[in-house]
């Protein structure tokens, strides 16, 4: 059998956004992050269905020079211990240090990310796997990756938002929980 991969995206969809939480917008301090509600229960589910966690997140918070990459990663694992001192696990985390204007492959909505976690993680394929995310960067870059992709209303796009977009999630959640319920049952 092989293995079941979700791919997940942090800022508002594990986390709630930094735009109107800091200074500069983004979330590089412990005493700053949230979980949001339902989070850790649903990398439980996850977990306790067979289910491996990848998170994919652009984080240029590193290109702005608000914090290092070690800094970062340190943030980062400890997110991950967090979820697995509440029964979760993460497989791997992989993110975009790049400013925007870098034009980069691995900054979503470019798939770049995607296929580099595939890579290290020896993924067959992306066949049947889903992306969850807050944005329509977030679905761009699941599709682009040929993955199935949830929109989770946590972060900051609505449901009217989905209508004026040219390419449409597969399923709307209100959140990571909800999101997990759908992919763990199948429906």
């Amino acid at each position: 059998m092989k293995d079941k991969y979700v791919f997940i995206d942090r800022d508002g969809v594990i986390n709630r956004d930094g735009s109107e939480k800091t200074e500069h917008g983004y979330i590089i301090k412990w005493e700053d992050f949230e979980f949001l509600p339902g989070v850790l229960e649903g990398f439980k589910k996850f977990k306790d269905n067979g289910f491996k966690c990848v998170i994919v997140t652009n984080q240029q918070c590193v290109g702005k020079e608000l914090i290092t990459e070690e800094g970062l990663e340190e943030f980062m694992n400890k997110i991950a211990l967090e979820i697995k001192k509440s029964g979760g696990e993460i497989a791997g985390i992989f993110y975009c240090p790049h400013l925007e204007e870098e034009l980069c492959d691995c900054r979503k909505p470019q798939s770049g990310l995607f296929h580099k976690a595939r890579k290290e993680l020896n993924i067959e394929s992306f066949e049947g796997r889903y992306y969850i995310g807050d944005s329509e960067r977030d679905v761009l870059a699941g599709k682009g990756a040929g993955l199935k992709t949830i929109l989770v209303l946590t972060g900051h796009s609505k449901r009217e938002d989905v209508d004026s977009w040219e390419f449409k999630p597969d399923h709307i959640c209100e959140t990571l929980l909800e999101a997990a319920d759908l992919i763990v049952n199948g429906k």
